[in-house]
Formats: C-alpha cells, structure tokens, sequence
C-alpha cells in the first residue's frame, strides 16, 4: 500500500465521493494484506493513519460548506477529538464515529450565542459528511452533532467535574471514553487544556477508582478453566467467537487502566504497554507477553470486518471459529490465557489499594 500517494490523494480531495473512493480502495487493499499474513501492527498503523486523514480533510471541506451557508466562524478556536478505537488509534476496517467538540469560551452572551450555532452547524455537517463517506454515527450518541458532546471549555469543565461529583456507573463510563481521547485536529492548547483538566485525577477517587475496576473486568475473555473457546450459541452469530468483547475490549480496558494509575498520557494499548515498561510498572518479559498477545488479538478483530448486503464494510466483532485452523486457535488460546492472567492480577492489585471490588 502506497501510504504517502494515498496521503497525498486525501489531501487534494475536493468532495466526499472521492474520500469514500479512496476509504474503498484503501479497504480492499488492507483486507489483502492480511490475508497475505503481513504482520498486523504496520497494517493498522497505516490504516489508522490513513483514517485521520480522511477525517481531517472531511473537517476542512465541512468548514467550507459551513461557511457556504453564511455562518461565519466564531474568534475561538476548536479541538475535535476522537475517543474509542479512533483515539487510540486502533480502528479497523468498518469503524464508526465517537468525537467530541470544544471549543474557546466568549467574551459576551452574543457571541457566545453565534459560536454555539457555528459549531452546531459545523458539528451536524462533520457527521453528515463522514456518514457519506462510510463512517455510521455512533449508536450510543458520543458525537460532535450531539449537543452534550459539542461544547465551550468551560460548560466542559463543569460537565467533567459532575462526572466526579457522582460517580454513577453511567458517569464512570463517560470518564472512560475521556481517557481515550486523541486530539486530530484543531487548536493544540485548548485540547491540552482540556484533557489536562481531568486526566490526572481519575485514579485519586476511591469510588471512580473502583467502579472503573468494575467496568473494566466485566467483560471476561472467551477461553475456559480447560482452555476450550466460548463460541456464540444463539442467534445468527451461532458457533462465532466474540473477539471484540471476548478479547479485544478486556486487553484495551486493562491497560487503559494501569495507564490511569500511573498517569500515562498514551491513548493506544501498544502505547500504553510500552510506557508501562519504561516506568517499570511491568516487566520487560510481562510487556512483550502482552504485546505479543494484543497483536494476535488485534489481527483477529480486524479479520472480524466483513462486507454487509449492500456491499459496505461492518465489523460485528464475531468471526467464525470455523475460519481459524487449528495453528491459528493455539495463539489466540495462549493470548487469552495471558490476557485472562492480567484480569486477575489487576483485580487484586486495585482492591489492595482501594479495598472492596
């Protein structure tokens, strides 16, 4: 894949059919690498890669047509942030939008007035153009047209400071996906301004420290005590392995929070590993045993991307156990085994610090 070619075709892109063109070919183009067995981190980093730049330049055609529509662009700046896979730079073939919006205080109700209808506008026509490119909103709402996730910095803060004031599930949820916010484009010291307001407390409240913990080690991996693999037994995923929720989110939720714990900024799970081993909070030999056992993980989520009735690329997170042999299975069992391990150990860690579970 010609990733600086590509780079360059995003750039020079003057409408939206021709980024979801490029989004296709790149499409293609991956899924033959990986049936190829090229090795999964350099793939996705260039995927991943290639997805921030078809966003980027869907916000600055979005800008244009913004301001088509006569609503002049407020004297503020904007960070637009991603969260989930897109802020940890993990997404795959099929992935949909989770973003977020803020935006520079005013100095009066007026324009406080015109900034909030400029974003809102900007932020509508952002999520109708990446739609139209192959990016379905996310189902749960976090999204830059959702009001409550298009903000001024300060309307953010005290939104974030509820969050802490009542640690309700729901809220801790909410911390969560904070914590994998990335920011893509915009002004860098408003979004440093941002995360930086709460990114270092999270773990300093007993309460939001446990509930994470809870959240964290509710979704447990799909292997038995025997070893064997729990498949799907109903609906139209019968006899599929749940690598999303089975294997991807508990690895992804395991390391985001010992990377809260040791206030590390790395938003991606490699990332996080390896700052992990730099601080010594793991081991040479436990990091590169996660590693290697997110990267399995990793290229079994991607290969779970699959082409829908109208022929658009979605990703259920199910693949079939019948497509993996058995020499693909003993990995995957191993890195579940290790993925399992650290569930573990970072229960009884958290509960020795802050008690109960």
């Amino acid at each position: 894949m010609d990733l600086a070619q590509r780079l360059l075709e995003i750039n020079g892109a003057g409408t939206l059919q021709q980024l979801r063109t490029i989004r296709e070919e790149v499409q293609e183009r991956v899924s033959s690498l990986l049936r190829e067995e090229y090795r999964v981190v350099p793939v996705v980093e260039a995927l991943n890669e290639l997805h921030d730049a078809l966003i980027r330049r869907v916000l600055t055609l979005a800008e244009q047509d913004t301001a088509r529509m006569g609503l002049v662009a407020p004297p503020v700046p904007y960070a637009y942030f991603l969260f989930g896979s897109g802020g940890r730079g993990e997404q795959t073939l099929a992935s949909d939008q989770d973003s977020g919006l803020v935006y520079g205080d005013c100095a009066d109700p007026e324009e406080a007035e015109l900034a909030a209808a400029y974003f809102g506008a900007l932020g509508s026509r952002i999520v109708a153009s990446l739609f139209e490119i192959g990016y379905p909103p996310c189902e749960g709402n976090v999204i830059v047209s959702n009001p409550e996730w298009c903000l001024p910095i300060s309307a953010w803060e005290q939104k974030v400071d509820r969050w802490f004031a009542e640690p309700s599930w729901e809220n801790v949820r909410y911390l969560l996906i904070l914590a994998d916010a990335r920011l893509l484009a915009g002004d860098a010291e408003l979004g440093r301004r941002w995360k930086g307001r709460y990114i270092g407390d999270m773990m300093s409240h007993a309460d939001i420290a446990r509930r994470m913990l809870e959240n964290t080690l509710r979704h447990k991996v799909l292997i038995g005590v025997f070893g064997q693999l729990f498949v799907e037994h109903y609906g139209e995923n019968a006899g599929s392995l749940d690598v999303k929720y089975g294997a991807y989110i508990p690895m992804v939720n395991i390391f985001r929070l010992l990377a809260m714990r040791a206030d590390i900024p790395a938003t991606s799970t490699l990332g996080r590993i390896r700052a992990l081993r730099e601080i010594g909070a793991l081991s040479g030999d436990k990091a590169d045993e996660a590693a290697w056992a997110f990267e399995v993980v990793l290229r079994l989520r991607l290969l779970a991307s699959d082409r829908d009735d109208n022929g658009q690329w979605a990703g259920s997170g199910k693949l079939r156990s019948a497509v993996l042999d058995k020499e693909e299975k003993a990995p995957l069992k191993k890195a579940l085994r290790i993925c399992r391990r650290l569930q573990r150990q970072l229960e009884k860690e958290m509960q020795r610090r802050f008690g109960g579970r």
